[in-house]
This record gives C-alpha cells, sequence and structure tokens, in this order.
C-alpha cells in the first residue's frame, strides 16, 4: 500500500535589510554629506542542524531534504539478532509491548540505511512518539483497531508489499521481514526540500545542570530490562541485540515515566496490549558525560512536541544521538536503576 507523505514544517532562513537614507536637496543635486544610494545588507545564515540530533550539519549542506523522518519499527527481542540498521538512525525510542517485551521505534532522516529489520507491528504508542516528527513508519502491519487509530491521527505508514519490503532468507518468520528506508524514503518524495522541527529541546553539556554521577542504568520494562554501562565518553548498551559495528551509540539516554493504559485489545496469545499514553507529562531522567539530572517532562497533545524542565526552568538536551526509554510507571516492571 502507498501513502503520500504530509506537510512537514519549512526550515526558515533569517534575512534582514538594512536600507541606508537616501539623501538630496530640492534641486536634485547630491549633499556633500551623502550620496544618493542605497545599500542592503544579508545577515549571514543560520547553521543547519538536523532535527533529531541537533547536531550541525556538514558546512555547504542543508539539514532540509525530499523526504521526510522515516520510523523503521524494529524487534527488541533475543530473536531479532542481529538487528540491521540501528547504527545508523539518529534517535531511538524504546517501548512497552505486550508480555513486558520491548520495541524499538529507530529514527532515520539524515540517512537512511539500504536495510533495517527485523520489522514488526505498529501499536497505538506510536501515534504520540511519530507524531511530532510527521514520520512515515515501515512496519510489518498492526490490528485493525490500531490501524484505524493511526489512520484518524494521520499517522502515514508503509507495510509488507510496500517499497523496499522483503523477507530474509535463514530467519524465521516473523522475524525475517526486512526493508529498505533508501526506498521507502524515495517513494514519499514530492520534490520539495523541508526541515521537520526539532524533536527535543537541543542544547550543550554547558546547559546541563550538575547532576548526580551515574556510572551505569537499567530500564526495566517487566519481562525486558535494558542495561546501560558508561563508557569512552559515552553509554553503551550491554545486552543490546544489534550487531558489533551496527549499533546505535547515543550520547544520552532519556528516561521518561509514562502511564500505560489497556490499548482495547488482545494479542493472538491472549495477551494484554499495552499502550504507553505519551502526553500529558511525568517524571524525566538525562542520563549524559557519566552523570544523571533529574526533571519533567510535558506534552500537551500526543503530537505536540516534547519540553523538559527543572524546577530552574527549561532542560535542555546536549546534541547528538538519543535513545529515549519510555519506562512504565504503573506495571510489574517500570523501574530505573542507576549506579554511582
Amino acid at each position: 500500500m502507498t501513502f503520500l507523505r504530509s506537510a512537514l514544517p519549512a526550515s526558515l532562513v533569517a534575512l534582514s535589510l538594512v536600507l541606508a537614507g537616501c539623501g538630496g536637496g530640492d534641486d536634485g543635486k547630491e549633499k556633500a554629506d551623502g550620496g544618493d544610494s542605497s545599500e542592503q545588507t544579508a545577515a549571514p545564515e543560520e547553521p543547519q542542524t538536523w532535527p533529531l540530533t541537533g547536531v550541525e550539519a556538514p558546512e555547504g549542506t542543508s539539514a532540509s531534504l525530499d523526504h521526510p523522518v522515516v520510523v523503521a519499527k524494529i524487534d527488541n527481542s533475543s530473536s531479532s539478532s542481529p538487528q540491521v540498521g540501528l547504527g545508523k538512525a539518529d534517535l531511538v525510542v524504546e517501548e512497552l509491548v505486550e508480555g513486558g517485551m520491548t520495541r524499538l521505534a529507530a529514527f532515520f532522516y539524515s540517512q537512511l540505511p539500504g536495510d533495517a529489520g527485523p520489522i514488526r507491528s505498529m501499536r497505538a504508542s506510536d501515534i504520540g512518539i511519530v507524531s511530532p516528527a510527521n514520520a512515515v513508519i515501515a512496519t510489518s502491519g498492526a490490528a485493525q483497531v490500531t490501524i484505524d487509530r493511526l489512520n484518524k491521527a494521520g499517522v502515514k505508514f508503509f507495510g509488507e508489499g510496500g517499497p523496499g519490503f522483503y523477507r530474509k532468507d535463514g530467519r524465521p518468520s516473523p522475524y525475517n521481514l526486512f526493508t529498505s528506508l533508501k526506498k521507502v524514503g524515495k517513494a514519499v518524495e514530492d520534490g520539495k526540500d523541508e526541515r521537520p522541527a526539532d524533536y527535543l529541546p537541543w542544547g550543550t553539556a554547558a546547559d546541563l545542570p550538575a547532576g548526580k554521577p551515574a556510572s551505569s542504568l537499567s530500564a526495566d520494562f517487566g519481562s525486558h530490562t535494558t542495561n546501560w554501562k558508561f563508557r569512552g565518553g559515552r553509554y553503551v548498551n550491554t545486552n543490546s541485540n544489534a550487531a558489533q559495528g551496527d549499533r546505535f551509540q547515543p550520547d544520552t539516554v532519556l528516561v521518561l515515566r509514562v502511564e500505560v493504559v489497556d490499548a482495547g485489545y488482545t494479542d493472538p496469545a491472549g495477551n494484554f496490549v499495552p499502550e504507553s499514553r505519551f502526553r500529558g507529562g511525568g517524571a524525566a531522567q538525562v542520563f549524559h558525560d557519566g552523570k544523571v539530572v533529574d526533571g519533567k517532562w510535558a506534552k500537551d497533545k500526543l503530537k505536540s512536541a516534547l519540553t523538559l524542565s527543572t524546577a530552574d526552568g527549561e532542560l535542555k538536551v546536549p546534541a547528538g544521538k538519543v535513545w529515549i526509554e519510555l519506562v512504565p510507571v504503573d506495571s510489574a516492571g517500570g523501574s530505573v536503576v542507576f549506579g554511582k
């Protein structure tokens, strides 16, 4: 199935025009202290930064591209090993699915890999995750109730049979569905170079409060825990399912505590299907440079941009790659433990 991309926010380059005064006498002759001339001065262009990382684009290149953000729904169980394509992602969101397991929403914009997967199904949680970026989802499908909700929310997606999708030999189903995100991106080009809005409030490390030491981090979702160790200046996922050399290497891990509700149906095995309600607000923790800063997150609507704050004001995320953990606040798991 094929869907047209939605309009994305355009980036604006600020220009200022300064007009010099024009002088002249009543007789049309120029005055001695000023000629009859006008000057026009353009302000320098603002730096081009990538919307999913806040990192400045290489000089002479633009962050406005002729494709939207593409989100790949990637399995995160041991059956997915090795995951493919995560090394080229700009940002990753880990979300709860049934049985206390997790799934990844991997965001791609600055570069689109030829292959990504294993591609799995969507959840209602994805509405709040992808809508702020006006992203297109690459997915294996979804329950009809979920598809109806995503369609109502205006979220576009491609499923099996769409551009670039194929089954990889040597892998068992359903962990053998992959796609070329380059082909997905090509399918939604519309001839207009546009830049999506910033996904996070970007800043620098100097913008962060002092924080507390945090040499490790464990995000527990119930049946699955994602473990991180601070090594070599960044947090490393010690139980990643991705292949060496193709792992997502975040500069920051952002933990957001979210309410989990009943999505309104069960999976084929009869398991309760959870929905992470990514709107409203809750506790937030920014893990960066071996330290953690406590704060709060807020998001008025599912499609609203995320804001972060502390008691002292706005909390910014240092520009770079970010892994977001949407950890439940009210489940059998739903805990976050960090070591000093």
